[in-house]
This record gives structure tokens, C-alpha cells and sequence, in this order.
């Protein structure tokens, strides 16, 4: 069945064995409520990293029983980060979530060669859904927070992503727009030229399970009305599943404008890693990082 609004994954959800999350320095009210309300879902069992007296004390100003939680104490953010790293390489943790430290302190506990969460030539990505009431499904766009300027190679590896996402999402045949500033092939702008590529390569099977068209500007992907001005004849023109930023400017632009100004609900993984994790803004509301952890646990 495909997933057309976010609230659907936690019905989706329903039934399933919950995963084993690991929230880190999961202190602040934010983290602890979405936790809780997944934990009260059946959608997660937690492991909490942190201080645990600041954990209990946003627990009792919440009215959450900190005894439904496992809690590892730390008394650092860095050490928080390092203990929830430990528990998935352990085979202890599905699903590793940012709680309240920075995202340089989070990333780097990931990126620890010692504990293997990152493949060997690896690629970790950021993936968001988007629900917009402006846009007529959900999208599935990337990456707005990790890569700053993807070269080619990791392009084609971003677009997978956004693939397999689609298609957990329950989206057969999803529809992948390669973004650039207009659909003309401009040896001038990397983005044309490359998207052009992985374009082709889509085209000969070499990205297989989609339809990948690109270059595209923004409102040739989400407007039929703006692809029949053009003269745009693409499946994927008006009617995209997925939109590959070229990189994090333009991405993370369109992330934030959908969130501030179109009020648009979103759920935000990074991928690439052993297991999925949830990288949701420390300003994101609790409803965010709720679906957030219920995007990991249908990835996971």
C-alpha cells in the first residue's frame, strides 16, 4: 500500500515488532516526548543516553514515567554520543537519534572508524519526507544537511537513497526530478551536466527501480502546469516522488521554507550507516522527530 501522508507510517506500523532505539543525551522536552509517544505506539523500545537527572527532571515536568525508558548515564554530550555508537555496533540499538547536543558532536561519534557504523567507502545522506497541503502526495527529497556540494559519484548514490525510500513508502515505480536551475543540458552548470548523466544512466538500467529525468528546475518537478508551458513531455515532470538538490543551499533552502512558511510536516533520516538515524533539527517540533523515528523503524 503507498504511503500518502505521514500519519499513514505509524499505521503501518501497527502490529510490527517495535525496534530498539537509542536516543542520545536525550534530555531536552522535544526528544523525550516524541520517544515517548513511539515508545507508547509500540513502535520502538528506548535506550536513553545522558544525565540522568536532567532526563528525569524533563520527564517529570512532562509527566512521562522515565521507568518505561533503559537509561545509560553520561555526563557529556560527547560521551552521551560515544555510549549510543557503542550500543548499535554492539547489535543493541535498530534506530540511533540526536537529542540534545550539536550536530558536529553527533556526526563525529558516527564517523568513529572504531566502531564500523559507517561502510567501508561509504556514503551517509540526509533524507527527507515532505508532507506539503500545496503538493498532491509526499515527497522524498535530498540531501539538505550533510553533503554541501555532492560530487557525481555521490549523486548517484544520494539518488538510490531517495529510491529505496520511495519504494518503502510503498511507491512501486517512484518518480525522480534531478534539480538544477533549468532543464536545459548547460556544459556551464555542473548541475545540468551531471544530472544529465545519471539521467542516462537511469535510462540504460544503470540505476534501476525509478524514473530519473534531469535536469529540471523546481517548478517543472512539482507543476504540470509549468512542465506544459515549457514543452516538458516526462513522466516525472508535474508528478515527482523524489527531488535530488544539487547541493546543500538549495536544498536545505527548500527544506526550510516548507517548514516555515508552507507549515509543511516532515520526517528526516540520515542514511548510509548501518542503521538509520534520526538528524531532526534541534528547533523541529516534537510531531517531526515523532515521524522521524517511525520513517527509521519502517527503513530500519
Amino acid at each position: 500500500m503507498e504511503i500518502r501522508h505521514l500519519n499513514d507510517i505509524l499505521t503501518e506500523l501497527k502490529g510490527r515488532s517495535p525496534k530498539r532505539l537509542v536516543a542520545v543525551n536525550a534530555v531536552d522536552d522535544h526528544t523525550l516526548d516524541a520517544v515517548n509517544t513511539a515508545v507508547d505506539g509500540g513502535i520502538v523500545e528506548a535506550v536513553l543516553t545522558g544525565d540522568p537527572d536532567k532526563i528525569a527532571g524533563t520527564c517529570l515536568s512532562l509527566g512521562i514515567d522515565p521507568g518505561k525508558f533503559t537509561i545509560e548515564p553520561a555526563p557529556s554530550e560527547d560521551l552521551a554520543a560515544m555510549k549510543g555508537v557503542e550500543l548499535v555496533s554492539s547489535g543493541k540499538a535498530d534506530i540511533m537519534m540526536k537529542g540534545l547536543l550539536s550536530t558536529d558532536k553527533f556526526m563525529r561519534a558516527i564517523l568513529n572508524k572504531e566502531y564500523g557504523l559507517l561502510p567501508p567507502k561509504g556514503v551517509l545522506s540526509h533524507v527527507t519526507v515532505v508532507e506539503n497541503q500545496n503538493y498532491h502526495k509526499l515527497l522524498i527529497i535530498g540531501d539538505v544537511a550533510i553533503i554541501p556540494y555532492p560530487d557525481l559519484s555521490q549523486k548517484i548514490v544520494m539518488t538510490g537513497y531517495l529510491i529505496r525510500t520511495a519504494q518503502a513508502l510503498g511507491i512501486a515505480l517512484p518518480k525522480v526530478a534531478l534539480i538544477a536551475a533549468t532543464e536545459q543540458v548547460l556544459a556551464a552548470i555542473p548541475a545540468c551536466t551531471e544530472a544529465a548523466v545519471i539521467s542516462k544512466m537511469a535510462e540504460r538500467g544503470q540505476i534501476p527501480g525509478a524514473l530519473v529525468d534531469g535536469p529540471m528546475a523546481l517548478d517543472v518537478a512539482i507543476d504540470k502546469e509549468s512542465a506544459e508551458i515549457k514543452k516538458i513531455a516526462s513522466p516525472v515532470a508535474g508528478d515527482a516522488d523524489c527531488l535530488l538538490f544539487p547541493n546543500i543551499d538549495a536544498g536545505n533552502v527548500f527544506y526550510k521554507m516548507s517548514a516555515r512558511m508552507c507549515r509543511s510536516e516532515q520526517a528526516a533520516i540520515v542514511v548510509g550507516a548501518r542503521v538509520p538515524v534520526v538528524l531532526s533539527s534541534r528547533g523541529d517540533s516534537m510531531q517531526t522527530k515523532l515521524y522521524s523515528i517511525a520513517l527509521a523503524a519502517l527503513l530500519g
